[in-house]
């Protein structure tokens, strides 16, 4: 069938395109694709990483949630520190790591080594992203703030103890925040700061019978 004059020019405009963008266009598909292929690979490396990383973390949940008043032996203890250590130097990027420094920084605690708890606190709040796009958790990162404040004061910093809870937005975690201000203040013997500090606790929701001993012990205000 012989073409008339107005489908041969279409299809020497399309040749001239084709001659001019279609070997960059076709770069452009191989990248994309390219691209997408590297995606899905990556993607599929986090997902094995964080399957071997759940595991991990199971086996110190296993370990450490004992019934109450059943402590945990020396053997498990030690077992939750190696576990933990495994997950922040192999599985860094997940979110678990940060879970298993918390049962680290807990297990030292209760082996008196309070030096190392503050390490594996300092990591968690030094490495808050547990993935390139993953968002910080939060109630996580109070909590390792709290506990650092608290092993601080324990190890006779009070000041260092004090800054760490004066700049943080306490925000669900008001009332272990006041408490730990009012315990600090006691150690400084501010003791009416210790006061106003304890009933904000009170305010902002704790009921504790601890934290009422605390406040009664005080003397009175003159």
């Amino acid at each position: 069938m012989a073409l008339d004059s107005g489908e041969e020019e279409s299809i020497e405009a399309l040749k001239k395109w084709w001659d001019e963008n279609g070997k960059p266009l076709a770069t452009a598909v191989v990248v994309i694709l390219a691209g997408y292929g590297g995606w899905l690979f990556w993607q599929n490396g986090q997902i094995a990483a964080s399957d071997a990383a759940s595991d991990v973390y199971e086996e110190i949940l296993v370990l450490a949630l004992t019934e109450p008043g059943t402590p945990v032996s020396d053997e498990e203890s030690a077992k939750i520190l190696e576990l933990s250590q495994d997950l922040m130097q192999s599985h860094q990027d997940t979110i678990y790591a940060r879970y298993g420094a918390l049962f680290s920084a807990q297990q030292h605690v209760a082996n008196n080594d309070l030096d190392a708890a503050e390490e594996s606190l300092r990591w968690i709040l030094e490495n808050p992203r547990s993935g390139f796009f993953e968002e910080e958790d939060e109630g996580l990162i109070l909590t390792a703030t709290l506990r650092l404040g608290r092993i601080l004061l324990s190890n006779g910093e009070a000041e260092s103890a004090l800054t760490i809870v004066n700049n943080v937005d306490p925000k669900t975690f008001e009332a272990g925040f006041s408490e730990l201000r009012g315990d600090i203040y006691v150690t400084m013997d501010r003791l009416l700061d210790a006061r106003d500090s304890y009933v904000a606790s009170q305010q902002a929701g704790s009921n504790s019978e601890a934290l009422q001993m605390k406040l009664d012990e005080l003397p009175n205000e003159s």
